[in-house]
């Protein structure tokens, strides 16, 4: 189906040493932006001693967002390669942070873009690639007695239940496949004292 996209199934670690620098990478997958800050900002705290902390990531079915950090090494000499590593296996909603601890020796851009490709493809090679399925939020706002109805809508379209709120008027929040979406959005009118709410 059309709302596919392969990614990493779950965080690994790669490592590569080279003249006594090492480079430690780390690889998540990621959902947001919002989720990378915070991976970034837990890596920039256990790892405070490191001389550089670059990273890529990429965000989207279609790779829409993306970015590269040099964190002071020379211009496109690590956030690009980590990049590139993520593009060559056609990757997304994935972070790679490479943290490096400095040797003493130098070693020069061309060896800088070795050695951070290297930590990061190590990384993804220590994960497993996976593909996985686009999926958009809906919230739901019905009375009571239409719960049987919706419960069995549920079960049917095989939704995730992401939070939920039970009353004499019944809130419910949902994960559905985008390519079911508008399926299940005309399925949800049909149904009496069911309304959806902006999410």
């Amino acid at each position: 189906m059309e709302d596919t996209f392969l990614t990493l199934k779950h965080d690994s670690e790669g490592l590569f040493k080279e003249k006594g620098s090492k480079f430690f990478a780390f690889a998540y997958p990621v959902a947001d932006e919002e989720e990378v800050k915070i991976k970034l900002d837990f890596l920039r705290k256990k790892y405070f001693d490191a001389r550089h902390h670059c990273y890529g990531y990429m965000l989207g079915k279609e790779q829409e967002i993306f970015r590269a950090n040099d964190d002071g090494e020379p211009n496109h000499s690590a956030g690009d390669p980590i990049l590139g590593q993520i593009r060559s296996h056609q990757l997304t909603n994935v972070l790679i942070v490479v943290v490096r601890y400095f040797g003493g020796t130098k070693l020069g851009v061309g060896g800088l873009i070795q050695a951070y490709k290297a930590a990061a493809s190590e990384a993804i090679l220590n994960n497993e690639i996976i593909i996985a399925i686009v999926k958009k939020r809906l919230l739901l706002k019905f009375d009571y007695i239409a719960m049987n109805d919706v419960m069995k809508m549920i079960k049917d379209y095989d939704l995730e239940i992401l939070d939920q709120t039970f009353d004499n008027i019944c809130q419910i929040h949902l994960r559905v496949r985008e390519a079911l979406f508008s399926e299940l959005t005309d399925k949800i009118e049909s149904l009496e004292q069911v309304e959806i709410l902006n999410d």
